[in-house]
């Protein structure tokens, strides 16, 4: 991506991740004191903010609110695939997070029920949640994922959720802050684990049944979203639904390759860039009709025409039923009567129906990225330019692994690192052929000084031997200098 840092060696998303991130991690209770490792719920004005206000004149007091066992969970989950995803480009930071997230998973298990105060909601949402049993699930199958630890493992397997498509992906909504067990089902799916064969397919099987679901719903209706609340009760941030249940689509479509399943992702795609009831872009910048006037303190045009519209890519809540009765002045004034699905006014003053958060324009980033990626016309990818050959031969307390990696692209690639996760608890050993380092389970491997390019249709082949077996089966998931190869 071309955001304005770059060129420092990590991708420029997990830059701009990382001061997420890091703000998570500040967010955990210090050890020596109460509740040491679990995380601080949230952190607001001590009273609502009016509009329009830029944050370096915001004269209110932040204020810190008590820990709670979701907040530490969703730490727990984020800071280990943060583990997972930073060790080929900064060691330490990977490091810190993994501490991070272990430390808030063994603070969880010893304070499993301190819930958030429902009625703590001046300032900013309350976000409680009674039920944390998801967010148990999330973070198990986030840290299982990273570190293949025996004790993750059973928290995912023993969970009442592990394999329950309804908890998963519920017919009605889907994944969203307070249901989070989808979350973790997605990545097992995904990404390289120590699930057995048989367990995965049970896995995997759960996002094609929930993708079913979705697939059949988007080609019931009129206008083809993937998404079909009780009684037409869109929710607070119904577009945000619809892009979640719109991820578990693409990645059905990933696994299988089936079409009917990108079919019902380019509906909802559809839908919320204006093929819908109102005519009405929901992504600012997109469109002939498009929203542009979100409810966002600084991104204020509506109400101060020196300051800016919102930027180009954001997208606005959408429909919400209930907008009137949650006592949105705008609502009340200007929807009274208003059909489900009609329920929506691009107008700054509607926080109900027009907010801009980071929870529904970070899948919207997830599905722009899959549409970039299914190319022309949205059903064909673009050709993977490598791939990697990778086989397992175990012996009595180790095994020994030989790797080809193949340039079937068109330009040469100079220099090149491959990476992947390595099953359950490897360590590598003796390796040949390329240099190798190993952060958890995350292995790369580099050139030496006579392999260092990478011509088309040349191969180059290493290896490395392995300090324990696995049962797990080999990874199936590479990356050449951070684009996935095909393999086999």
């Amino acid at each position: 991506l071309r955001v304005p840092e770059r060129d420092n060696g990590v991708p420029d998303i997990l830059d701009e991740a990382r001061w997420e991130m890091d703000f998570l991690i500040k967010m955990q209770v210090p050890a020596g004191e109460p509740l040491a490792g679990m995380a601080h719920h949230k952190m607001h004005d001590a009273q609502w903010t009016g509009l329009p206000m830029k944050p370096h004149l915001d004269p209110q007091q932040r204020e810190l609110h008590p820990p709670s066992t979701a907040a530490t969970l969703n730490l727990a989950a984020s800071a280990a695939q943060c583990a997972r995803l930073y060790a080929p480009f900064d060691a330490a930071f990977a490091g810190r997070c993994l501490r991070a997230a272990e430390t808030a998973w063994a603070a969880a298990k010893q304070h499993p029920d301190v819930l958030a105060d429902p009625n703590d909601g001046t300032g900013g949402g309350a976000y409680s949640d009674n039920d944390v049993s998801d967010e148990f699930y999330w973070a198990a199958a986030e840290l299982f994922t990273t570190t293949g630890k025996e004790t993750y493992r059973q928290a995912v397997l023993s969970s009442p959720l592990h394999g329950d498509t309804d908890a998963a992906f519920p017919a009605g909504g889907g994944i969203s802050w307070g249901y989070t067990a989808g979350l973790g089902i997605l990545t097992l799916a995904t990404v390289p684990n120590g699930l057995t064969q048989a367990q995965l397919g049970e896995v995997r099987a759960v996002v094609t049944t929930g993708a079913d679901r979705y697939a059949a719903q988007s080609r019931a209706q009129a206008y083809g979203l993937p998404y079909a609340p009780e009684d037409e009760d869109y929710v607070w941030g119904s577009n945000s639904q619809v892009l979640n249940n719109m991820i578990v689509l693409a990645t059905a479509h990933d696994l299988t390759g089936e079409a009917a399943y990108q079919d019902a992702v380019l509906s909802g795609a559809d839908y919320l860039l204006g093929r819908n009831p109102l005519n009405q872009s929901y992504v600012t910048g997109y469109g002939e009709r498009d929203s542009h006037n979100q409810h966002h303190r600084f991104w204020a045009h509506q109400n101060d025409s020196a300051l800016p519209n919102p930027a180009p890519g954001s997208i606005a809540g959408g429909p919400n039923l209930t907008a009137i009765a949650s006592g949105d002045p705008v609502a009340a004034e200007k929807l009274s009567g208003c059909a489900p699905a009609m329920c929506y006014i691009d107008d700054i003053g509607s926080w109900a129906t027009n907010e801009i958060t980071v929870n529904w324009n970070a899948p919207l980033a997830f599905i722009a990225s899959y549409l970039d990626d299914a190319g022309e016309g949205g059903r064909t990818a673009p050709a993977r330019t490598c791939k990697v050959s990778y086989a397992s031969h175990p012996w009595n307390s180790g095994s020994t692994v030989t790797v080809r990696v193949e340039n079937t692209g068109s330009e040469p690639v100079s220099p090149w690192s491959l990476t992947w996760l390595l099953p359950g608890d490897q360590r590598l050993g003796h390796t040949w052929s390329a240099e190798f380092d190993q952060h958890g389970r995350t292995v790369s491997a580099r050139p030496l000084s006579w392999n260092r390019t990478l011509a088309p249709g040349a191969a180059v082949d290493f290896g490395f031997n392995t300090s324990a077996a696995s049962t797990a089966p080999d990874p199936g998931s590479f990356k050449l200098n951070g684009r996935a190869c095909a393999s086999g």
